[in-house]
């Protein structure tokens, strides 16, 4: 049974830092694509980063720069640094693996899911 269980989130003034986590139990290993999602009130989920089973990064326009995803392999952890960031960075963050194609930056390219982590930033 696969589970993904996020942490990490919380509220930070414009501007401030983040790092969320990702633990991950009952995949074989750590070598598969990952990705993190952010859903904000009222609108759709959105991908926000994506690492490969090279470790190779793919990063939505709206976070390059700021947000840095990597994963520690040892510890079946994934993470995602966040920096500057703003308040329409606001939103329950999910990470998700196993890519099954397509879009790496697509909700429907991945089969397992965590429940989320609630990040808030204030102007």
């Amino acid at each position: 049974h696969v589970q993904l269980v996020e942490s990490g989130g919380g509220s930070v003034e414009a501007g401030g830092s983040l790092r969320l986590s990702c633990t991950v139990s009952g995949l074989p290993s750590m070598s598969v694509s990952m990705a993190w999602f952010r859903q904000a009130p009222g609108k759709e989920r959105e991908g926000v980063a994506s690492i490969d089973s090279a470790g190779r990064t793919t990063y939505a326009d709206s976070v390059k720069g700021r947000f840095t995803i990597f994963k520690d392999n040892a510890k079946n952890t994934l993470y995602l640094q966040m920096n500057s960031l703003k308040p329409e960075d606001t939103a329950m963050y999910y990470c998700a693996a196993v890519w099954l194609g397509g879009d790496r930056l697509r909700l429907a390219s991945y089969k397992y899911w965590g429940q989320g982590t609630q990040v808030t930033v204030s102007a």
